[in-house]
């Protein structure tokens, strides 16, 4: 067994992970070790934007299934997390939205999380951000993720924000300046018609310094602690068991299911659950694992009357057209993304902010668990409640560090929850009716033509639901007794540990959480070198 020492030593590659390496390594001065269980970023279609339709399954995922869902037909839904440098910004679907501004006030006012504040983490989206197209007071411009229009939408997309309009929607540019409601285009974390995951835009301009090491295929079996101080980590390499030493402080971002697994297998967590593994309990702290809050995505499909969606691309002559396209010209089907258009609306009416999000993807079977249709040419549109009140666990299968998780989302468990998820399926349903997206649909696939009640809307989502890859709050700021940080990311009761991921949200944001992971390693990387940020 060797031993190497750190500054700073960085469990999980993801999004936060790659920030911080990047962050805590720019002076050149700190020594950084960035640990990741998976590979490098290499295969060619983690770059194409268009493939992320390659990504929910397979080599560059954990395969994980959820547990029984007592709410969803008793189903084990396929639970995607990437298991690659970069995370879920290498394999997700690039869709760049921060959530509603009120999200972090809650967050702020209500849950514990003091200076999470809308006001206070601005700032560091702002940082964060790339976008070749906004600026401005709601954005950055020179940051290191790029964010860029998807090149040219399908007209199947054009046709469904057409139609999200007919439904009497507003049109929307920009789902992240000052009004987050209507349909519109998403913008996607691309720049020059390639991804740019958190791996690209932060973490290999920095792979250059010196004092930045970062190992990938290691799995981490455990931090070390002297008393209650974190030491290091120890962890499994190619080269057999290794030990790290970290002098300063020990940073978990291993996402919402791998940091409270490695936080449990280390001896923290709740005691009864660690004896029960015969684990040595370093320090009581039951909140870890709980409060798991996921999106519980429900597609519905449509079969089209011709070739007028992506699916075309998945025959052979229409492939290698595409791909000569992007190859010469950087232009075609392979800078789209997908998922190219979108929406924000509500279930009823009265609400001050929307409560529902709509993903329209140009395709069919385009992601693991979504039906194709029988002619092989379609287009989904899914759609999730925002701030579900439904929380899950995440537990330990065992002491042994390579079984996965027992991961319990506990989909659907709160009736608010099943109402609100109902009537997005029967707004999906309205939005293929309108004329502008008629003229593409031969019929609509799913749900089938007598589903048309909120009891029969609730029964297709217990029986098609699936996550959309935004597990979060496993290791929630808060001060209260199920709290595992506070505001500043230390755990409590320990020293030399701080957890830097989605994990720490003390709920779930309404949108996709890509951003907001990265925002969170934004303002870690100052909280831990102790900068305050200019507004």
């Amino acid at each position: 067994m060797s031993t190497t020492g750190y500054d700073y030593v960085i469990v999980g590659g993801g999004s936060a992970g790659c920030v911080l390496a990047a962050r805590l390594s720019a002076s050149g001065e700190a020594r950084v070790l960035l640990v990741e269980a998976g590979g490098q970023d290499s295969n060619r279609y983690i770059h194409m934007p268009v493939g992320f339709a390659k990504m929910t399954d397979g080599p560059f995922t954990w395969g994980l299934t959820t547990i029984k869902q007592k709410h969803a037909c008793d189903r084990e839904i396929p639970y995607a997390q990437a298991r690659v440098i970069g995370g879920g910004s290498s394999i997700n679907a690039e869709i760049f939205t921060r959530g509603h501004p009120s999200d972090y006030d809650r967050w702020a006012e209500k849950e514990g999380a003091t200076g999470w504040d809308h006001d206070s983490i601005k700032p560091y989206f702002i940082r964060s951000e790339g976008n070749t197209v906004f600026s401005g007071d709601w954005h950055g411009a020179d940051g290191p993720l790029g964010v860029s229009n998807i090149p040219d939408p399908q007209p199947v997309s054009h046709a469904f924000v057409q139609s999200c309009q007919e439904f009497g929607m507003s049109f929307n540019p920009d789902f992240n300046g000052p009004v987050q409601q209507g349909a519109g285009f998403y913008q996607t974390t691309t720049l020059n018609k390639r991804r740019c995951s958190a791996a690209t835009g932060y973490l290999k301009p920095a792979l250059k310094r010196n004092n930045l090491t970062v190992e990938t295929g290691c799995l981490v079996k455990r931090i070390t602690f002297s008393g209650q101080r974190a030491t290091g980590i120890e962890y499994q390499s190619a080269s057999g068991t290794q030990t790290a030493v970290a002098e300063s402080e020990v940073l978990v971002t291993s996402g919402a299911i791998g940091s409270p697994k490695l936080l449990m297998l280390s001896g923290v967590g709740p005691a009864s659950h660690l004896e029960e593994h015969k684990i040595n309990v370093v320090h009581d702290l039951p909140g870890v694992g709980e409060n798991l809050n996921d999106h519980f995505g429900v597609d519905i499909v449509a079969e089209l009357k011709a070739a007028d969606s992506l699916d075309k691309y998945n025959k052979f002559h229409w492939a290698a057209w595409a791909a000569l396209q992007y190859q010469l010209f950087k232009s075609g089907p392979i800078t789209s993304n997908v998922v190219e258009g979108g929406a924000f609306w509500f279930s009823k009416d009265g609400l001050d902010k929307p409560d529902l999000q709509f993903h329209f993807l140009a395709a069919a079977g385009a992601e693991a668990g979504v039906p194709n249709v029988p002619s092989g040419s379609g287009i989904t549109l899914n759609s999730y409640t925002l701030r579900p009140k439904s929380r899950g666990t995440v537990k330990l299968r065992s002491a042994n560090p390579a079984d996965h998780p027992l991961v319990d989302p506990n989909f659907l468990s709160h009736p608010d929850d099943v109402r609100v998820t109902a009537e997005g399926v029967r707004i999906s349903k309205e939005i293929f009716s309108q004329p502008s997206l008629q003229k593409y649909i031969k019929r609509i696939h799913l749900p089938a033509d007598d589903v048309t009640s909120s009891n029969e809307f609730a029964d297709y989502a217990r029986r098609y639901g699936r996550t959309s890859y935004h597990p979060t709050c496993t290791c929630k700021i808060g001060n209260d007794s199920m709290s595992v940080v506070d505001p500043l990311l230390r755990v409590h009761g320990l020293d030399g540990i701080r957890v830097c991921d989605s994990s720490v949200m003390p709920s779930l944001t309404g949108s996709n959480t890509n951003a907001a992971t990265i925002m969170i390693g934004e303002k870690a990387s100052d909280l831990i070198l102790g900068n305050k940020i200019k507004s």
